[in-house]
């Protein structure tokens, strides 16, 4: 393990780094780095550990600070009770990170995008497609808790609490399946996975709250269908790009409609649409709220593989989209990525045939019940009720699979809830410690 220590205004940052295998059931193969940095705040070197684990997956740890403007809002309420450790899941941040990177088109070469290439690079360069896809199957939840066990044991920790938003309570649940022992709580916000339900099953109803969402924000904005259309169209005509010269087709449109699951997304979103889409703000404000891009690889990669328990997932998204959704372009999608951006974004095109290969992979099972029923470990969970993520009734089924699980049901937020206010923080931790209940 080799350590750094900085310091911010308030804060003290010791900056850790581990060699881990890449294969924790193979310990003398290949080793990749894991990087977390912990947060103390002022007294508080004897405070007990949270593990902040983020959503995802392919998403680094954010970058502390306790400017109170700056991400994230919820550590200053985290570093009155424990010390923070912001681990960079591997595979990202400073964590042998997975990328591309652009090569630009050559002078003269028209800027559409469709001549641009990228190559990936460390570690998957040099590596044929099969390999790739065989070092991209270590990259899920189960990986990362062992890396959490591996980092937990270096710094002599007998128990700590995780805080796990988004793919990071599946993580979490991961966690408590097959380590329950390690834990002296969990927090987790929009993380309680569906547990033994079909892939299909599962996107279906994220389909269908979609739907929803949809026409509850064209009763908010009903000038915005007649735009979705008309964008969508210019996107089938080829002339819609973004800033890298990425053309974007009407299908890859469709998924700015992550933004109607967060707090403010709708109204993000009629901003967005307002726009003149021949102008550059409006180029450089879709590339941003489009959810599947190069900077982060793995969350296009690897996001179907985080509800494939125990099977292989076959381009769920697509499969299970209604034909209600097919036939009208106004219907947005959320986290429902198509086969098809692979070709599209010139910056995910080098992962278009490690993706089909793990499209076919049969994954592992990740989640145990017999595990979650065994974890006698104090849960507090905020599930809300109109997650466009992660659904509400196959949230409520796995809190009943935990012994001690405080499940607090909430339609004041959406999926951003624990970004949006700290007083979601304040409440969990109430919860896990026993001082509140609800």
């Amino acid at each position: 393990m080799r350590t750094t220590t900085e310091t911010l205004p308030g804060l003290t940052l010791t900056n850790l780094t581990l060699d881990v295998p890449l294969d924790h059931a193979h310990p003398d193969g290949r080793t990749i780095e894991v990087f977390a940095r912990i947060a103390t705040g002022e007294g508080g070197e004897q405070k007990p550990y949270l593990v902040f684990l983020q959503g995802g997956p392919g998403n680094e740890s954010p970058r502390p600070t306790l400017v109170p403007s700056a991400a994230p809002g919820w550590l200053p309420r985290a570093l009155q009770d424990y010390r923070v450790v912001l681990l960079d899941q591997r595979g990202t941040g400073r964590s042998t990170p997975i990328s591309s990177t652009p090569i630009s088109p050559a002078p003269g070469a028209s800027p559409t995008g469709r001549h641009a290439e990228a190559t990936v690079t460390a570690p998957l360069a040099g590596l044929g497609t099969d390999d790739q896809a065989e070092y991209l199957t270590h990259l899920r939840a189960d990986e990362i808790v062992n890396d959490c066990e591996a980092i937990r044991e270096a710094l002599g920790v007998a128990k700590w609490t995780l805080l796990g938003q988004s793919f990071g309570g599946f993580t979490s649940l991961r966690y408590l399946s097959a380590h329950p022992e390690s834990l002296a709580g969990a927090i987790l916000t929009g993380g309680l996975s569906a547990v033994g339900h079909p892939i299909e099953d599962i996107y279906a109803t994220t389909w269908a709250i979609m739907v929803r969402k949809s026409e509850e924000h064209y009763r908010r904005f009903p000038g915005d269908r007649d735009l979705v259309r008309r964008i969508s169209a210019l996107c089938e005509q080829g002339r819609i790009s973004l800033p890298n010269g990425d053309l974007v087709s009407a299908e890859r449109f469709r998924t700015v409609g992550i933004r109607l699951g967060m707090q403010g997304g709708s109204e993000q979103l009629h901003y967005l649409l307002e726009l003149d889409p021949s102008s550059a703000a409006f180029s450089h404000d879709l590339a941003g709220a489009l959810p599947f891009g190069g900077r982060n690889p793995l969350y296009a990669v690897l996001h179907e593989s985080s509800y494939a328990d125990g099977v292989a997932t076959r381009w769920a998204a697509d499969r299970t989209m209604p034909d209600r959704v097919r036939e009208d372009v106004t219907l947005l999608g959320g986290e429902h990525i198509h086969r098809t951006l692979f070709g599209e974004d010139s910056e995910l095109r080098p992962f278009a045939a490690v993706a089909d290969l793990l499209a076919e992979h049969e994954w592992n099972r990740m989640y145990l019940p017999d595990g979650l029923a065994r974890a006698d470990v104090p849960v507090a969970a905020a599930v809300y009720q109109n997650d466009a993520y992660v659904p509400l009734d196959y949230s409520l089924e796995t809190a009943a699979l935990l012994p001690d699980c405080r499940a607090w049901v909430t339609s004041e937020y959406e999926h951003n809830g624990l970004r949006m206010d700290p007083g979601v923080l304040d409440h969990l931790i109430g919860l896990v410690q026993g001082r509140r209940w609800q």
